[in-house]
């Protein structure tokens, strides 16, 4: 087969080429901005933004897709009890730049560098402050020991990166994320990459084009926006 270059976004945030087109590796386009406008356009779509330092922004539609059905969340009963002990304290939405930046320097098995270029940061941060973006953070004696970011928009939930500096700390975060939003109403959470640790969670691949029509209904409906809190 003949090979297939891939698109170059225009300068339109809501101009983006078919689903169809996204390459083996996931790719579907590069270019375009980081503008709020765009990541909107880009989310509500089922695609997202992830390359390193130095190269052009590439936009993201992998097949399959990894989720997680917040009704469907398993918790592991070692996790379950540590929640109950309440050894750390969670909150939402105080921290999250910290959240960010300690994503940012989490080493990760066969990756070089982090993929939260600055110019990555500065666009989440911005969602951050027009209620979008939002992070999930356990504490334990003031200290921020692990968390989680993602983005909302109408009922799904794309989580973007977590980490732990304590043990299952970043579990705790998202377990009780989860929940909230179960209560809320949310209804799917996009995981983007399979990983054996949000597959003990609960989380399964769908087919690429299950998961881009079931996005396209449910951000159709209200976005709760930020910051968000418990209880």
């Amino acid at each position: 087969m003949p090979h297939i270059p891939y698109a170059l976004l225009s300068r339109d945030p809501e101009a983006w080429p078919p689903i169809e087109q996204t390459h083996a590796d996931g790719i579907l386009a590069f270019g375009g901005d980081l503008s709020p406008r765009r990541l909107e356009a880009a989310y509500s779509r089922g695609i997202f933004p992830w390359y390193s330092e130095g190269l052009p922004i590439l936009w993201h539609c992998p097949d399959p897709r990894f989720v997680l059905d917040p009704k469907a969340l398993h918790v592991p009963k070692s996790l379950e009890k540590q929640l109950k002990r309440g050894v750390y304290a969670v909150k939402l939405d105080t921290a999250f730049e910290a959240v960010i930046d300690a994503c940012a320097k989490t080493k990760r098995p066969g990756q070089r560098g982090t993929w939260i270029t600055r110019e990555m940061r500065a666009a989440y941060v911005q969602l951050h402050r027009l209620g979008l973006a939002h992070s999930a953070e356990a504490w334990r004696e003031g200290e921020l020991c692990g968390g989680l970011y993602g983005i909302s928009l109408g009922d799904v939930f794309y989580g973007e990166s977590m980490f732990a500096n304590a043990p299952d700390a970043s579990k705790v975060a998202f377990v009780t994320l989860v929940r909230a939003m179960t209560a809320w109403g949310i209804e799917l959470i996009d995981c983007q990459q399979e990983t054996e640790h949000l597959a003990r969670f609960g989380a399964e691949g769908w087919p690429r084009e299950k998961f881009v029509k079931r996005v396209a209904e449910l951000v159709k409906r209200p976005t709760r926006p930020g910051p968000w809190k418990l209880g």
